[in-house]
């Protein structure tokens, strides 16, 4: 699918695309290529899963017939397509490699492709265990861990002319109060024909109109407009179970308009936060989405909270399975706000909750960096991801949960334990090694240097701030991250470089404004803006993301949502129709449609388009103001790039407020190894970030 992706050392034993001439042909002057093939249901990575793959066979001028082959055997039923390409599902793969030829006017080529089980893994590694089945609260059949394998069924609902999705038990039916959709300008019956299975461990959901006739891969329905959103949900969790609800999937907003609809409860965040995961469940989930529906124009991501995070760093790190995404009120990645928000707001809070801490409700938003304190809190109560079974779901018997004295090797959901085959696991501890780190961070030194906060709170905050031990609990001591587990987190590009796919991907970057909605939690504004700035360290442009802002309320957020969507539309289309030799990258930035650009809603029917900045700044900025995090007042820059930094010694020409002997005698003690040095890489940062690793190889 695209050439770079055939470079990766992983996969050059899983994918082998070979054009063999005998001597025969060579003789004979053959002056065309022999045909083609590729893979139409996946990344055109010559992976596959179930058994089955969609082919696409170019005929490069041949005439029928075109003899294509499978592990020696014969196989029929390739239909000739608009493009003058021929398409064709097999069945039956082995598991493993299988070899696929295809033959016309005595030119033959080859090519090998690796088939694995439907559930799974394909690349992410070895499954956890215990895993909890959770396959009857979609109505399937009870299912046995560690697989969870149900039988798929298909069921339909129509949409009422009232609003809402309603169960319909005969599809051939037309009730009374059926609404209409509409596809490329045609009106078509609003009935919604739902698939739901399971596919590697996940239970998978696929949502689309139904036409009358039962989907086929060769041909698409009449109600389809060939494109699909692919949804993911939010939250952050160990895993251990499958998970009780998908991303969504009956959505107005797309089915209306003919799009259709995938999620899996592995695409839900709160059910596994692994990215590894959550990107494989992805791949294999639209690669049955196409063998049943035929080819995706394109797909795009939709999700909010950690369903932005899926999107950002499955863009960049397993590129193709997306390609275009609008994640809203999103994340980089889960250890940029682990470490800035989730564990920094944990220590401060519990700091400032103190007997000893002075600091007026003022100095508290100041060392933070939000609007509102009231974040930090929210982060505090609703974000504890590293306390062992905190968040562990009620799925998993009690009984089975870790517990330091009567179960010690029990199951632990925090966030690290979603990355054991990545970061692997301490054998002094049994937990899997951590990049947590705060050793040298000067919390409330920005705070400090505008003269919020005196020079004797800025020495009390960071020399009782402490940090958080193996077991997620706060300690005395500062958090100190794992050599391995930073090296993982950066070569591995979990620590979101922004370097890879992202470059080349379109992103619609929807904004919800929650910095003062009551509950007040981590969704804050400036998220979008760590984003930009990491693509533009990283690439030297942002060009390929828009920032559109809006605010919570109901009729807004739709109006916001058709018209991000509409622009994504559009957006991809250009791209496709871009026949020019110039890079994926250029062809992103130069497709962007006219007047696409930064934009904010002040009513939901006034939507201006000018530049978000970074503080805010201009018509927009009143209405959505931009905040900050522990870690950007504390001096990191805003890409946040940085896990752990470097060192370097207490410069007290640094500061702009003078310290006497006895507060740099205070801050020697409190920062003995020195603090933190963000124009230099931090341990493990020079790693070079490689996409779609094959966890299964370690």
């Amino acid at each position: 699918m695209r050439s770079r992706l055939r470079r990766v050392v992983i996969f050059a034993c899983a994918v082998m695309a070979a054009t063999a001439l005998t001597p025969e042909q060579m003789a004979a002057g053959a002056d065309r290529p022999p045909p083609r093939i590729a893979i139409a249901s996946t990344p055109d990575r010559a992976l596959t899963s179930g058994g089955d793959a969609l082919l696409r066979i170019t005929t490069a001028g041949h005439q029928d017939p075109v003899r294509v082959k499978v592990n020696g055997n014969a196989v029929n039923g390739f239909q000739r397509q608009p493009d003058g390409t021929l398409l064709g599902l097999v069945t039956h793969l082995k598991n493993g490699r299988n070899r696929i030829t295809a033959e016309a006017d005595g030119l033959t080529s080859t090519r090998t492709v690796t088939n694995h089980r439907s559930t799974g893994p394909v690349f992410s590694g070895r499954q956890a265990t215990p895993f909890y089945c959770e396959t009857t609260a979609f109505g399937l059949a009870p299912a046995r861990q560690p697989l969870c394998s149900a039988p798929s069924k298909v069921s339909y609902k129509y949409r009422s002319k009232l609003g809402a999705f309603l169960p319909l038990a005969d599809p051939d039916q037309r009730p009374a109060d059926l609404a209409t959709a509409t596809v490329g300008g045609r009106k078509v019956p609003y009935i919604v024909r739902i698939e739901t299975g399971t596919i590697n461990r996940a239970v998978y959901e696929t949502a689309a109109l139904y036409d009358g006739t039962d989907p086929t891969p060769l041909r698409h329905t009449k109600s389809w407009n060939g494109r699909l959103v692919y949804s993911f949900g939010g939250g952050c969790s160990g895993g251990h179970h499958q998970g009780a609800q998908t991303g969504g999937v009956l959505n107005d907003t797309f089915l209306s308009q003919g799009y259709a609809v995938a999620s899996s409860t592995l695409n839900v965040l709160e059910t596994n936060c692994s990215i590894p995961v959550s990107a494989e469940a992805a791949m294999m989930v639209k690669e049955h989405f196409v063998e049943t529906y035929g080819p995706v124009k394109h797909t795009i991501g939709w999700g909010g909270s950690g369903g932005g995070i899926q999107q950002f760093t499955m863009a960049d790190s397993y590129p193709g399975i997306l390609d275009g995404i609008i994640p809203m009120a999103g994340f980089p990645d889960p250890f940029t706000i682990e470490k800035s928000v989730a564990s920094d707001c944990k220590l401060l809070v519990r700091y400032f909750a103190g007997a000893k801490s002075s600091f007026t409700p003022k100095q508290r938003d100041a060392v933070t960096g939000l609007l509102d304190y009231g974040s930090c809190i929210g982060a505090d109560q609703t974000l504890d991801i590293r306390t062992p079974a905190k968040r562990c779901d009620k799925s998993i018997p009690v009984t089975a949960l870790w517990n330091a004295t009567t179960n010690p090797s029990g199951v632990k959901c925090t966030l690290m334990e979603a990355y054991a085959n990545q970061f692997g696991r301490d054998p002094k501890t049994g937990f899997v090694r951590s990049t947590l780190d705060n050793i040298g961070v000067q919390y409330g030194l920005k705070a400090l240097n505008s003269k919020q906060i005196s020079p004797a709170q800025f020495i009390a905050l960071n020399s009782a701030i402490g940090g958080f031990d193996d077991k997620g609990a706060p300690a005395a001591q500062r958090s100190l991250a794992d050599p391995r587990a930073l090296k993982a987190a950066y070569r591995d590009d979990l620590l979101n470089s922004m370097r890879l796919g992202l470059r080349g991907t379109p992103i619609i970057d929807h904004r919800i404004h929650t910095d003062k909605e009551v509950p007040l939690d981590v969704h804050t504004a400036h998220w979008s803006y760590i984003t930009r700035a990491r693509l533009q360290a990283a690439n030297g442009t942002s060009a390929n993301q828009v920032i559109i802002e809006s605010k919570l309320a109901l009729s807004e957020q739709q109006t916001a949502d058709a018209y991000v969507l509409k622009s994504m539309d559009r957006w991809l289309t250009n791209i496709a129709a871009d026949g020019s030799s110039r890079g994926k990258q250029a062809k992103v930035i130069a497709n962007k449609p006219n007047g696409l650009s930064d934009a904010c809603y002040l009513t939901p029917s006034k939507r201006v388009h000018t530049p978000l900045t970074y503080p805010a700044s201009g018509p927009c900025a009143d209405k959505y103001p931009i905040g900050a995090d522990p870690r950007l007042q504390a001096g990191e820059p805003l890409a946040e790039t940085t896990l752990k930094c470097a060192l370097q010694p207490l410069d007290f020409d640094d500061y702009r407020i003078r310290f006497t002997k006895t507060e740099r005698a205070q801050l020697h003690k409190a920062f003995p190894k020195g603090v933190c040095d963000y124009t230099r890489p931090g341990p493990g940062q020079n790693e070079r970030p490689r996409t779609w690793i094959d966890y299964s190889r370690r």
